[in-house]
């Protein structure tokens, strides 16, 4: 009953550490000396046997079970800047061919120029935003 008591508090000591650091890591640690714990409570096997528990179990964890719950727990990162206006639609506001251009985009205007040269776009129309270079959006009609 003592070696399940320690066991557990080892477990808890580990959970308390993984507060600290957020990695995952010592959380699948104090699931292995959980396990060990209950092990030990349930079982009347030597020490080295609930080693072997916490080993297996923490190895388990660790290989299968934390990779899938960092994912998960790791946020998604959303497009920032200028990033984030790419594939956008936009409005043609003034002409947009080679050299010149404007459309509004986002509810700014931007100067604009067609993605191919040789496309030409008249006020009204609706385009997409292929990327931004410098302060001129390259847009395409789709």
């Amino acid at each position: 009953m003592a070696i399940a008591l320690s066991w557990l508090i080892f477990a808890l000591a580990l959970a308390g550490a993984e507060a600290l650091t957020g990695d995952m890591f010592l959380l699948m640690l104090g699931g292995g000396a959980l396990a060990a714990s209950g092990t030990a409570w349930l079982t009347d096997w030597p020490i080295l046997a609930d080693g072997a528990v916490f080993l297996v179990v923490s190895v388990l964890l660790v290989v299968l079970v934390r990779p899938a719950l960092r994912q998960r727990m790791t946020p998604k990162s959303l497009p920032t800047g200028i990033k984030a206006l790419e594939g956008k639609r936009a409005v043609v506001l003034n002409r947009v061919d080679r050299d010149a251009g404007q459309v509004k985009l986002d509810g700014q205007v931007w100067t604009a120029r067609p993605f191919n040269e040789g496309d030409v776009y008249e006020p009204g129309e609706s385009v997409t935003v292929v990327h931004i270079d410098g302060a001129t959006a390259v847009v395409f009609k789709h």
